[in-house]
């Protein structure tokens, strides 16, 4: 237990935090780049090893239109602390990493709306050295969880490969991003957007962990089927859980998918859903709309095709996620303390 607690304290030592008054001014400028802000309930949760549950910020961000965004975005961390855990919203505000945002910090950002970046691994350190403030894909979300030593990180749908990406080589650095940080991402699969049996191939070659939960069947977002048998299936949070740990425990240096059906009632019907993504795909083309800017276009005219029923679903399955995201972390922050103590 000791152990434990002196290693969770030492990766919290390499940040600190900052007030909002030191953010910006002053002739040392320059001295906050690279630090990263921990809000309080997040230290304390992660260094007494309790639960946590790491949320990106595109869905604020990029995800809907205020003030819907700012709604479910205080209701999605609503749902992780019913369950047990403690949320941690991440997102860069003015250059500064934050990890767990305020309700001030939260509308700020839902406000921004697509005036914020859209950052991944790559708009890293451009966001934080121009001081500008943006939302975190998967890629960027895992990133910072894992330098503070969150393990689940909850989220919508992760990217993959898109559509003809064998010619655009368009494909999502959330799936890289999988292959060499050692976080569990709790998801509605792979958005149904995307080509699903390439993107899984591309996992493979990764070396990340795919898991379908309750299902063999892997989950295609909006739909509770893809039609693309899963390379495993686990049935309980406590199941999820004792797979963390062994991937932690052997050091494999690599992520875990866990992917969770819609639930029934929300699952949007396959014909409509596909119609609607067919014609979002031929317009993106014809519209020249590619890399970073495809996947909030294809999504946002998807919904207008179903006359707002995408929107809804996505909402749906985001709290349902975040749910069984929850109980996931619970139940390996158990599994952890219950091993440090013995």
């Amino acid at each position: 237990m000791a152990s434990n607690a002196l290693s969770r304290l030492a990766n919290l030592h390499r940040h600190f935090h900052i007030t909002k008054s030191s953010t910006k001014g002053g002739a040392n400028d320059n001295a906050n780049v690279g630090t990263i802000k921990i809000s309080q309930d997040v230290t304390t949760a992660l260094a007494n090893g309790k639960a946590v549950v790491a949320l990106e910020s595109t869905i604020i961000s990029h995800g809907m239109p205020y003030p819907q965004n700012l709604e479910t975005a205080k209701e999605v961390e609503a749902i992780v602390r019913e369950k047990g855990a403690v949320p941690a919203t991440i997102a860069i505000l003015e250059g500064i990493p934050c990890i767990g945002l305020s309700t001030e910090e939260l509308e700020r950002l839902a406000k921004l709306g697509t005036n914020a970046r859209k950052i991944s691994r790559r708009d890293i350190a451009h966001v934080v050295a121009t001081r500008s403030s943006g939302g975190t894909t998967v890629s960027a979300t895992m990133i910072f969880a894992s330098m503070v030593g969150i393990s689940i990180f909850v989220t919508g749908g992760i990217g993959g490969v898109h559509k003809h990406g064998e010619s655009t080589l368009d494909i999502s650095s959330d799936l890289t991003e999988l292959g060499r940080t050692p976080i569990t991402v709790v998801s509605a699969g792979v958005k149904s957007i995307l080509d699903i049996p390439r993107t899984l191939e591309y996992l493979e070659t990764q070396g990340v962990s795919v898991v379908s939960y309750q299902t063999d069947d892997f989950p295609a977002f909006f739909s509770e089927k893809s039609g693309c048998k899963a390379p495993c299936q686990l049935d309980s949070p406590e199941d999820c859980a004792r797979l963390i740990d062994v991937n932690r425990k052997l050091d494999l240096k690599s992520g875990i998918l866990i992917a969770i059906p819609i639930p029934k009632e929300h699952s949007v019907s396959g014909n409509i859903i596909e119609s609607a993504i067919q014609t979002a795909l031929r317009e993106a083309s014809d519209k020249g709309i590619t890399g970073s800017a495809e996947t909030p276009y294809l999504l946002s005219r998807v919904n207008e095709l179903t006359g707002g029923a995408s929107l809804e679903s996505n909402i749906a399955l985001v709290k349902n996620n975040a749910a069984l995201g929850a109980q996931i972390a619970v139940c390996l922050a158990q599994i952890q303390d219950h091993g440090s103590s013995s």
